[in-house]
């Protein structure tokens, strides 16, 4: 059985084609037992994300993969075909090492990844599809993200507008998890946004957007609240962090709409983060004494701070991951020779119980002790030397020297002089 991965991303599709291959994860447990269910595959897990659809799987015919996908979101392969990658052994162990320590990740080092991936590998065991060939890859997977995390500074900086949202409404908030975060808009910046609040665990989100039914959809992948458009003048108040982001030509948030929220407010701060351009925050609103407005530049000189470390700890993390990748190349390569290994062990222990039989015979004949154990020594080494030296005999002249460089080498002999 050969280690495969396959699946697409953000690198490489769409959301639009992303959307449409993700695994609830109610059927999560459900489409593991089905690729699983034919002999194609023993063992397999699914990573399945906002940005990610991967599959994970022990195969000796990694063709079916790509058709499973596509017959299980009842697809035409043709639709996401030109989307997917396909790694085999040695990139598929490097694929999952770098996407664990979040190499891979649309927000370079972020640390959601790695739960998911965990999350994927319970699943994956509450469905009875992890063996042990993948059960190593994901242990060794957890190992080496936490080096990369522990060792480097991948994580240490920010190098994301949406990171930096965050980063500067903690500067105001000592804990986000005790506030209501307000989004508006529904793009992919919006939805980076998002996904970098929800890993803070605020006490709310909420999405506002032109388009409703694209707002309850990236909602409901976040467990977030929608709000009418109409409705947010009179709804502001409620929030203490507002990111917004779109491409309306004109300010969608007014001075005198904040005065009334921070009036309602009583004077609480607020933070607002403005990442469209043009603004959708009047720029005036920045005076008001409870308010902390930022706009894209502000956030663009937190970004650029981090950028150079983040650079070089992927240099170094790419390092350790290479030497990684070995280490568990040849852990299966070691998984491979175990049946060759106990064949070797039973044909000697095999020998050895024959051999002795017989000399325990001849010591209850009476014969002398120290010719039987003679006799017992000369006949282990000939019936065990009997395979090599026959393989030796047999080999051809081309073939002559190659065999005598396996039988020295295997026995540990020296060459000739």
């Amino acid at each position: 059985m050969q280690l495969y991965a396959l699946g697409l991303n953000h690198h490489t599709a769409p959301l639009a084609i992303r959307e449409r291959v993700a695994f609830e994860p109610g059927r999560l447990e459900q489409a593991l037992r089905d690729l699983t269910s034919g002999p194609a595959a023993r063992e397999a897990a699914i990573l399945s994300t906002c940005n990610r659809t991967e599959l994970y799987f022990a195969s000796e015919a990694p063709q079916f993969a790509a058709d499973w996908l596509a017959r299980f979101h009842r697809l035409p392969l043709g639709d996401i075909a030109p989307y997917l990658y396909s790694h085999p052994e040695r990139a598929a162990v490097r694929h999952v090492f770098r996407v664990a320590s979040g190499l891979d990740s649309m927000v370079l080092g972020e640390p959601q990844i790695l739960g998911q991936v965990k999350d994927a590998v319970h699943r994956a065991e509450a469905a009875g599809t992890l063996g042990t060939l993948l059960h190593k890859l994901f242990q060794s997977t957890f190992s080496v993200a936490k080096e990369v995390r522990s060792t480097t500074a991948i994580g240490a900086n920010i190098v994301s507008m949406a990171a930096a949202a965050v980063h500067l409404a903690e500067r105001i908030f000592e804990r986000i998890d005790e506030q209501h975060v307000l989004f508006i808009g529904a793009g992919e910046m919006i939805e980076l946004c998002v996904a970098h609040f929800a890993g803070a665990k605020p006490c709310s989100l909420t999405l506002a957007n032109r388009t409703e039914a694209r707002a309850q959809a990236l909602a409901a992948r976040f467990d977030a609240r929608t709000l009418r458009m109409e409705a947010l003048a009179g709804a502001l108040s409620r929030f203490d962090i507002v990111v917004s982001c779109t491409a309306s030509p004109l300010p969608i948030v007014g001075l005198g709409m904040v005065e009334r929220a921070v009036k309602a407010r009583r004077h609480r701060p607020m933070v607002m983060v403005d990442l469209a351009v043009p603004r959708d925050i009047e720029p005036e609103v920045g005076g008001l004494d409870d308010v902390f407005l930022y706009a894209v530049d502000d956030l663009a000189q937190v970004v650029e701070a981090g950028l150079e470390s983040r650079q070089q700890a992927v240099v170094e993390a790419e390092d350790i991951i290479d030497d990684r990748v070995e280490g568990f190349l040849h852990w299966m390569q070691a998984r491979d020779a175990v049946p060759a290994i106990r064949a070797l062990r039973q044909y000697a222990e095999s020998v050895r119980e024959t051999e002795l039989a017989r000399a325990l015979k001849l010591l209850a004949r009476g014969d002398d002790p120290a010719h039987v154990l003679d006799a017992l020594s000369h006949g282990l080494a000939n019936k065990l030397m009997h395979g090599p030296t026959r393989y030796l005999n047999q080999a051809g002249n081309e073939d002559c020297a190659e065999a005598g460089r396996i039988v020295r080498q295997l026995f540990n002999l020296p060459e000739r002089s």
